[in-house]
């Protein structure tokens, strides 16, 4: 798929949903799209982490300690914790289904966050959403 047909797909992911025309297309500069067959392991718990993910299409399935805690559809984006705190992937995520992915590297994931407050934003969300539900013991 181009690069056009990337941004198509892009107008359908939330964490994009408020990018305008020039921020898609300086997404589609640094994403590198990857399809993965069901079963291919994404992350193990305890790596370390290079990368954000977004799922474009397929589903993903989030494990911890043996345990499976959370499936990620299009839309949803993983990795983001490791690469925010530059500590270990804190859970393995395997694809369940033929999964298409958005993948941003470390640098350009820095980068655009300095870049592209709306989408700082966005992650910090969902990153604080994931504690919430995963932490309820969590000062809230």
């Amino acid at each position: 798929m181009g690069r056009d047909g990337k941004l198509d797909v892009r107008h359908v992911i939330p964490l994009l949903s408020r990018c305008d025309g020039h921020h898609l297309e300086r997404m589609g500069m640094v994403t590198e799209e990857v399809d993965v067959p069901a079963g291919k392991v994404l992350m193990r718990q305890g790596d370390s982490g290079n990368d954000l993910m977004i799922i474009a299409s397929g589903q993903v399935g989030v494990e911890r300690d043996g345990q499976r805690i959370n499936q990620l559809g299009p839309g949803d984006f993983f990795g983001e914790i490791a690469l925010i705190d530059r500590g270990p992937r804190t859970a393995p995520v395997t694809a369940e289904a033929p999964t298409r992915l958005l993948v941003v590297n470390h640098r350009e994931f820095h980068a655009l966050m300095e870049e592209f407050p709306e989408v700082a934003a966005q992650v910090l969300q969902a990153l604080a959403h994931r504690v919430r539900r995963l932490e309820p013991t969590a000062v809230q």
